[in-house]
């Protein structure tokens, strides 16, 4: 598949062809379940104390006529706690049980458990490659809600790497005709439920996503655009490529972010990773001589040296 090259003043200057990871099928079904992998790494895990509710003294007798006894005296089963007494009379509170004050919860959140799912590596690679082929059928970003320019899809020139003011990127992506879709992803509303009392009352919809070859100053500088996310390439992700698992985000793909894809066939079953460079390897560490140390003599040769000395004669007083 070949799309338009265009400047950013949205002058084409020829067509690419596509790498093979936007040949991928679109599967909507993987999709979901690696955004969900995504969405499993982040939640938070929370729980009860293990011995919550569970720390008083609760000591009632099963017996009849019996002392501290709750059969025969009119009062329920349920497990009490003693604040005080006289003889057999007690005070006493409901207390350790399910619906009783101070008790514990029945069956609560353990804190324990393991949220985190997973995915296989190769499922997890087609479901990128098969996000990143959704971002490219025009019919389904349109579906998706995105305000799409007509000549959609393109690809940017690597120029777009390099602007370093938000103001600039603006404008840039208002010559490549996304006015209507950044006023769509700026409108924000109120959350609906309590998240607005916790630190988040606004939502805003997701804009367009732009796609980069590496470290550049447009990762930045994107952070103040309502909408509008930049990722490196070798970093995306289905939720990324489409969130909520919905597929078909727009994005903007860089010519040296597609020349990356292709030359070192990220996402694909036989990537092994980024091969490094001369720079990179270790140099072979040479064997550093042993330190030297006293020659021992062998125990023979010591025993020679002690026979051939003479005796010492004591001295005549």
């Amino acid at each position: 598949m070949k799309v338009d090259v265009l400047t950013l003043n949205n002058t084409n200057v020829g067509k690419k062809d596509l790498p093979a990871q936007f040949s991928e099928l679109v599967r909507h079904d993987l999709v979901k379940r690696a955004v969900e992998v995504v969405q499993s790494h982040g939640r938070q895990p929370y729980g009860a104390k293990p011995r919550a509710g569970m720390r008083a003294v609760v000591g009632v007798s099963r017996r009849r006529r019996d002392y501290k006894t709750s059969y025969g005296i009119g009062i329920s089963r349920v497990p009490r706690k003693i604040m005080s007494h006289q003889g057999t009379r007690f005070n006493w509170v409901g207390a350790f049980a399910p619906g009783t004050v101070g008790g514990r919860r029945s069956h609560p959140p353990k804190a324990y458990a393991i949220w985190d799912k997973k995915i296989n590596k190769k499922e997890r690679r087609k479901a990128i490659r098969s996000a990143m082929a959704a971002t490219m059928v025009k019919a389904l970003v349109e579906q998706r809600g995105h305000r799409v320019p007509a000549h959609y899809p393109f690809i940017v020139e690597s120029k777009l790497e390099t602007l370093d003011k938000t103001r600039d990127v603006v404008q840039a992506l208002e010559k490549l005709g996304l006015t209507q879709e950044l006023e769509r992803a700026a409108v924000r509303h109120v959350r609906a439920g309590l998240g607005k009392n916790r630190g988040r009352p606004y939502q805003h919809r997701k804009g367009p996503l732009v796609v980069v070859s590496g470290e550049c100053p447009l990762l930045l500088r994107v952070q103040n655009i309502p909408g509008v996310d930049v990722v490196r390439v070798d970093q995306l992700n289905a939720h990324i490529l489409a969130p909520g698992a919905d597929i078909g985000r727009l994005t903007i793909f860089s010519e040296a972010a597609i020349e990356r894809l292709a030359a070192e066939r990220l996402y694909m079953n036989d990537y092994h990773g980024k091969a490094p460079s001369k720079a990179e390897t270790p140099s072979k560490q040479t064997s550093k001589p042993l330190p030297k140390t006293r020659e021992t003599k062998a125990p023979e040769a010591k025993a020679k040296a002690t026979s051939a000395k003479p005796k010492a004669t004591p001295k005549k007083s």
